[in-house]
């Protein structure tokens, strides 16, 4: 049966990239429209892969550098911890690269499908390209695992096969770590650069040709929200299935269940991987008041087969191996409610359907304090909701699988209960990743002075697009407070903690720590934003004011574009690296020190982490779509004083939802998998 289930999970994730590869063909069929048209669409892919070549050339020492860490400091770790390491980075970037190039190759395919059928022809087309990138990054994370338990433990044989799977978690992790900093870094600087200067301060459109920072713009939806979400996502959705695996290597050592125990996730994720497949097809609308219903068509059919088939795959693996096998289903759909219901809170609080954000919007009325006051406070008050329902999980998953398994198998239910979170991740990452497709082909459509009833249509898309990237940023940071507790539980038994005791000092210190870190790294990840928007508003307004004609629409006028996009890519790759390498260094340091502090070091870490990484997106993410809100005709519309208002409030929101928010629940992660695989050189 363990055998069949491998078999099973790996031809799961090999057609999950077959169907990425239908997709391809369908998206690279399209039309691309007009000369101008290709020629944007051109410039925002070279723009878009210069910037990845780059960025990965820069990770890859690091890659290096820690794969030779492994090596040297873990038994285990010559040769295989180290390569299984490299191929889990290989990995995330491959499913980044892929997903981007698509994304990019989609965009001005979306512009003419919206050009020539409206919102039906539209959406397909930004789907599908979305869908590359989900089922890219959902096929290759259940193919490495699943190749990793095959290799390592049927073909080799070798006694660390969990540590060496692990360690691909924590490839994927480190890539993800920097991707998304560096992304979100770009992106939020050009966009940045781009509202200020040219929406207040030039009174022009947004994505007017004009502007110099409007390609690298563009070319920041993709690095940020493709490359950099493809990458996130990846490392979520190994670590969920990772988790369990490396408990239950630990815990049910003499259980009869054990391999049962370690087998039940990579079936989880194959099932949610056919069901999200089936799902993905599903996704069509008539016209703009279908939009919403068709995307939640795709991932709620998903979801509802993957929490039926789960019962039946439970009762198959371990009908004869425990008495209470419902505790086992029970656990998983636990996770799949929580991950549906983190995203539902996160699309009442972002979405323009909902009064949240008509509130903000409202706000705006009299000027952009009132605006980010009311923003902040709602991202807060999301927050506690999401804490409830995380908190109400994991209580469930627990008691379920304590009462399913009896000693050891609460934390097992908790384990599980994350993989039910993402188990669906290949059409929930195509609903997010269609998102930054629908912005750039709104952005192509002003540059190339298309009908504005195009660029209503691709609005009305890319509105969609920022509540349904919150949603699956809920998805993500609900994931890692599950993921993560399940890793830490592993932890704990690897280097012998029975309990964390908050009177002892130096777990109290490490729980401080801990806390610490999140706040440290969203101030050092905005900051970083704040420091290249600087350099972007600069050289925007340099050229307006230096090159004649420009701002005024003179047609012999040419921004230089290039400028532009260097800074963003200059300002992204210096400053993601300390951020990037904190996460990863500060477990290193306090293990080495004190494994207790280590232990109060990442509960501290996980709870701050978890809220700060909620607030932040939804704060962002509810201040985007009231100012979108107010573009549609509310409060005076474009231009307006209000209009004035709820672009600033905005601005503050960039890096709030692109940047430090959504690398908050990898941080939270990666110390947490940092920590449980050099848990051997610590003791």
């Amino acid at each position: 049966m363990v055998d069949t289930i491998l078999y099973v999970a790996l031809a799961a994730g090999a057609l999950a990239l077959l169907l990425a590869v239908y997709y391809t063909r369908s998206v690279l069929a399209a039309p691309q429209g007009s000369e101008r048209m290709i020629e944007l669409s051109t410039a925002i892919r070279d723009g878009a892969m210069a910037f990845l070549k780059r960025e990965y050339t820069w990770v890859s020492v690091f890659v290096v550098v820690m794969a030779v860490l492994i090596a040297a400091l873990l038994d285990w770790g010559r040769p295989w911890g180290a390569v299984a390491y490299v191929f889990g980075a290989v990995l995330s970037a491959g499913a980044g690269y892929v997903g981007m190039r698509i994304a990019t190759a989609a965009n001005a395919r979306t512009t003419e499908a919206a050009r020539t059928g409206g919102i039906p022809a539209a959406l397909p087309i930004a789907f599908r390209g979305g869908a590359v990138m989900g089922f890219t990054v959902a096929g290759l994370g259940l193919l490495g695992v699943g190749l990793g338990f095959l290799i390592f433990n049927n073909f080799l044989d070798d006694p660390d096969w969990v540590d060496i799977v692990t360690a691909i978690g924590l490839g994927g992790s480190s890539i993800a770590l920097f991707a998304r900093v560096g992304g979100g870094i770009y992106t939020k600087a050009a966009d940045i650069g781009a509202d200020l200067v040219g929406k207040l301060e030039a009174g022009i459109p947004e994505d007017d040709p004009r502007n110099p920072a409007v390609i690298a713009d563009n070319v920041g939806d993709n690095v940020g929200d493709v490359a950099g979400m493809g990458a996130d996502l990846f490392e979520s959705y190994v670590g969920s299935i990772v988790a369990p695996v490396a408990y239950s290597a630990l815990v049910f050592t003499s259980a009869s269940f054990i391999a049962e125990a370690i087998i039940f996730p990579l079936a989880v994720a194959a099932l949610g991987m056919f069901a999200s497949i089936i799902g993905s097809f599903l996704v069509k609308a008539k016209d703009e008041s279908h939009l919403a219903a068709a995307l939640h068509r795709g991932t709620n059919f998903a979801m509802i087969v993957t929490a039926v088939g789960v019962a039946g795959l439970a009762a198959w693996i371990f009908g004869d191996k425990i008495d209470n096998w419902l505790g086992i289903w029970f656990a998983v759909v636990a996770g799949l409610i929580v991950g549906w219901l983190v995203g539902k809170i996160s699309e009442w609080f972002t979405s323009d359907h909902y009064k949240t954000v008509k509130e903000i919007a409202r706000q705006s009325q009299t000027g952009p304090a009132t605006v980010i006051i009311s923003g902040i406070a709602e991202g807060m008050r999301s927050a506690a909701f999401s804490v409830m329902v995380v908190a109400a999980g994991i209580g469930a998953a627990y008691a379920a699988g304590d009462w399913a398994m009896g000693d050891g198998g609460g934390i097992y239910g908790v384990a599980i209960a994350a993989i039910g979170v993402l188990a669906t991740l290949g059409i929930t990452i195509s609903v997010d990743a269609y998102g930054p497709i629908a912005d750039n082909a709104g952005g192509i459509a002003e540059m190339a002075h298309l009908d504005p009833e195009v660029r209503k249509a691709t609005d009305a898309l890319d509105s969609l697009g920022n509540t349904t990237a919150a949603v699956a940023k809920g998805f993500a940071i609900a994931s890692a407070a599950v993921t993560a507790l399940a890793l830490f539980s592993a932890f704990t038994q690897a280097v012998g903690l029975e309990q964390i005791d908050v009177a002892n000092a130096p777990t109290t210190i490490g729980l401080f720590i801990g806390a610490m870190i999140p706040f440290l790294f969203a101030a050092m990840t905005m900051n970083a934003v704040g420091r290249a928007a600087s350099k972007m508003i600069d050289e925007v307004r340099r050229q307006f004011r230096e090159i004649p004609g420009l701002k005024a629409g003179d047609p012999d006028a040419k921004p230089d574009y290039t400028t532009c996009v260097d800074i963003a890519t200059s300002g992204a790759l210096r400053e993601m690296v300390i951020p990037g390498a904190m996460a990863i260094v500060v477990p290193l340091v306090v293990g080495f020190i004190d494994v207790e502090a280590l232990g109060g070091l990442l509960a501290g870490a996980l709870v701050t982490g978890f809220l700060l990484a909620i607030f932040m997106a939804n704060a962002g993410g509810a201040w985007d779509n009231a100012k979108k809100f107010i573009e549609q005709g509310a409060f005076g519309g474009k231009g307006s004083e209000a209009h004035h208002a709820a672009v600033i409030g905005d601005t503050v929101g960039d890096p709030f939802k692109d940047t430090s928010g959504p690398a908050m629940n990898i941080v939270i992660k990666v110390m947490t998998i940092v920590s449980l695989i050099f848990a051997s050189a610590f003791i």
